[in-house]
């Protein structure tokens, strides 16, 4: 098997594994089944198997206790299924890992190489975030476009060019924590928010280091968002 294949296959197992958790057919604090029962019960090998308990490790979903097996720690919450597809969850994750180090560098370089221009630009996209909020509309446009104009205050073209072709990924990931955000407190979207002008700060104040480090925190935490529900 191609390893583009056994990764393709191992999100597929990812995704079954997960609805089975927010089903809670598997639930926290208890054990997976052996993966020689995993194996058999969704028909792969046990490199695909491990490629996909990884993944779900990494998205503190299960954690491996050695000599004891795979443990269930976190339960999203079942409204994650009313935002995305439980088919496109593994790709969503993916891209914010992706993300995380592509638009960390572009602010980075944004924060040196921006124009005043180009720093208004930023903070009228953070405003129009602010006003969507305001309204409870999903913002999902406003998001994309904030991240965008950041992108382009690097000039460097290739960055936004990848984030403007990943367009349909990025607003599926923020429909979904968007999505969530706006079902929980008003005090998680303005967490989202302050690290929006975290960012805008470092920008502002040509600071790289701290620019990158910003918005790497903003997208980790975006992502482990997407997450929180029932814990160990």
């Amino acid at each position: 098997m191609s390893e583009v294949a056994k990764h393709s296959l191992a999100s597929v197992v990812y995704e079954k594994i997960l609805a089975a958790i927010i089903s809670g057919d598997y639930p926290v604090n208890k054990k997976l089944p052996t993966e020689a029962r995993l194996c058999e019960c969704y028909e792969v090998s046990r490199p695909v198997l491990r490629d996909a308990l990884a993944r779900l490790r990494e998205d503190n979903l299960v954690v491996s206790r050695r000599g004891s097996g795979s443990f269930v720690v976190n339960r999203p919450d079942s409204a994650v299924l009313e935002f995305a597809r439980i088919s496109s969850i593994a790709d969503i994750q993916r891209c914010f890992e992706f993300r995380t180090n592509v638009e960390a560098s572009a602010a980075g370089l944004a924060a040196l190489r921006r124009t005043a221009e180009q720093l208004d630009l930023i903070r009228d996209r953070y405003e129009a975030i602010n006003q969507a909020n305001l309204n409870h509309a999903r913002a999902s446009e406003e998001d994309f476009e904030f991240h965008l104009a950041i992108t382009e205050a690097a000039s460097n073209h290739y960055y936004a060019t990848v984030l403007r072709s990943l367009n349909q990924s990025i607003k599926e990931g923020m429909n979904l924590t968007r999505g969530l955000s706006l079902r929980a407190s008003e005090e998680r979207l303005r967490i989202v928010q302050d690290e929006h002008l975290a960012i805008i700060a470092a920008i502002a104040d040509k600071d790289a280091v701290r620019a990158e480090s910003t918005m790497r925190t903003h997208l980790e935490g975006a992502r482990r968002r997407m997450f929180e529900g029932v814990q160990a």
